[in-house]
């Protein structure tokens, strides 16, 4: 993708419409127990993920990825809960706004809180940002997440000196002209934050808001390049930069698994969201509140935690990423050595341990606008 992880906008704002996936305005008709459309991240629309499924139950199912959460949500807003039947985005969503909303339904808990017992022990159910805020429905299923800070060539920057310098890194003079940041609005402010030592995840004074824009022009001023997360692979590989943010296993784990295991995603020691020092991502699958809802959506959710499936979401095309059905061993088996090689298999759990959970930043739209403009003095 021009992959910019997680770019969002602020959900509450005006409807960002558009046009409805192509003919899935059959939605619309009866009888669907052979049509399934999910809006999603990518790697749920790979034909790797979706062909056997669609060979199994003779259907037709179609899928659009598209790169940011609120505009998935937005479009359900705007009327397309009639065409969808699963949308798949990141983890504050279905808790905080589209269960609230009554755009989503709850699964049935007797048929999918099973699934959890096999998954990693921090997936156990009651699983937070899969229950509603009562804790009584379980609002959709938990798969691929990973911690998200930044990348850098331990061959120029050490992993034990990046680790401890942490977003001090992007404050360093001496640094500025030798890294790149990726485009990705929600996760570049998230980082002037954290940048700025201030928690993205609170109501900001003023007096941090102007920090904050300070960091920000000071940053978007020292950056060699800004440019999407191939290109910033490839500058980390070719040596243009040393490092660079938005970075994680996401964004590194293609050139790993290309062999460049000197290009590593960091996840500071420590910082200031309660001490912690990066931040993680975990996406949550739920079902439509559609009036026409198709079986096959329930169907989907329960075909994509068998062992061998899951591992295929992991590695489909574009980005890995670690699954939270690795707990099962049957499907954590599956993944060969320079699989785990790639998604940092070594230090993930010390990492997620080390990162706040991507949340909601009540006053985003300012902090956007603030960091837009120091973008602007690049020139």
């Amino acid at each position: 993708m021009n992959i910019s992880r997680r770019n969002f906008m602020q959900v509450m704002g005006a409807a960002a419409l558009a046009g409805p996936l192509g003919s899935a305005g059959r939605a619309l008709a009866a009888g669907r127990d052979k049509e399934l459309n999910i809006l999603c991240w990518e790697g749920y629309n790979s034909a790797q993920v979706l062909d056997p499924f669609r060979a199994d139950k003779g259907a037709t199912v179609k899928a659009e990825s598209l790169t940011n959460d609120p505009t998935m949500i937005n479009r359900l807003r705007a009327g397309e809960t009639k065409i969808w039947d699963l949308i798949n985005v990141n983890n504050p969503w279905a808790r905080k706004i589209m269960a609230p909303a009554g755009l989503i339904k709850p699964l049935p808990k007797d048929e999918f809180e099973p699934f959890f017992d096999t998954m990693l022990p921090e997936f156990k159910a009651p699983y937070r940002w899969a229950m509603s805020d009562d804790g009584k429905d379980l609002l959709g299923m938990a798969q691929r997440f990973g911690p998200y800070s930044f990348v850098v060539n331990t061959d120029k920057i050490s992993r034990a000196t990046a680790e401890e310098q942490g977003w001090n890194l992007f404050n360093d003079a001496s640094l500025a002209g030798k890294y790149g940041i990726q485009e990705s609005d929600d996760w570049n402010v998230f980082n002037i934050f954290m940048i700025a030592g201030i928690n993205p995840f609170k109501t900001h004074t003023e007096d941090e808001f102007k920090l904050f824009s300070e960091t920000a022009e000071k940053v978007f001023k020292g950056a060699k390049m800004i440019g999407d997360i191939a290109t910033m692979n490839q500058a980390l590989v070719s040596g243009e930069i040393d490092f660079q943010m938005t970075g994680g296993t996401y964004s590194v784990s293609p050139a790993r698994a290309d062999g460049y295991l000197n290009l590593r995603a960091i996840t500071p020691l420590k910082g200031p969201i309660d001490g912690k020092g990066g931040i993680s991502w975990i996406e949550i699958t739920s079902t439509v509140n559609n009036p026409n809802l198709s079986p096959l959506a329930t169907d989907f959710l329960k075909y994509v935690q068998a062992p061998d499936v899951a591992h295929t979401v992991a590695f489909a095309e574009g980005t890995f990423n670690p699954v939270a059905q690795m707990g099962n061993k049957k499907c954590f088996d599956l993944f060969t050595k320079d699989e785990l090689d790639a998604i940092q298999w070594d230090s993930l759990e010390e990492e997620m341990a080390r990162s706040a959970e991507y949340d909601i930043v009540p006053d985003y739209d300012k902090a956007l606008e603030l960091m837009t403009a120091a973008k602007r003095l690049r020139g």
